[in-house]
């Protein structure tokens, strides 16, 4: 289900946050759908199991899944969830624009990446 990449210069705990999110958005995990336990899925990433434990609190905070005692972890968002206001996006945009900039990336290849990765999705 998920890679994580030792070499990466996030953290585990943010790979990890960013991929579970990115499979909800892409619809690989769906509304009411379980995610892996912490324990097992730590065992299956080789990560601590708090590292697992923080990136479903994160998620459960932004509101994408809700743990509940006993019954795990259960995507609670969907694809068709209240879009996110243009100001958000357009920060996240300059977030990820600024930190390819910083890794190297030319105008350029940021405009190639982005069109692949949308004509992926939109396909």
């Amino acid at each position: 289900m998920l890679r994580l990449d030792p070499n990466a210069p996030e953290p585990f705990g943010e790979q990890l946050r960013r991929g579970l999110r990115r499979a909800i958005a892409e619809g690989d995990v769906a509304r009411g759908e379980a995610l892996p336990p912490v324990r097992q899925l730590a065992a299956d990433l080789g990560v601590n199991l708090n590292t697992v434990a923080r990136a479903y609190r994160d998620l459960e905070r932004e509101g994408l899944v809700r743990t509940a005692r006993g019954r795990g972890t259960r995507v609670v968002a969907d694809r068709d969830a209240e879009p996110l206001p243009a100001t958000d996006v357009r920060a996240r945009v300059r977030d990820l624009l600024a930190d390819a900039t910083l890794a190297g990336y030319t105008a350029r290849e940021i405009r190639r990446i982005f069109h692949a990765e949308l004509e992926r999705r939109m396909a």
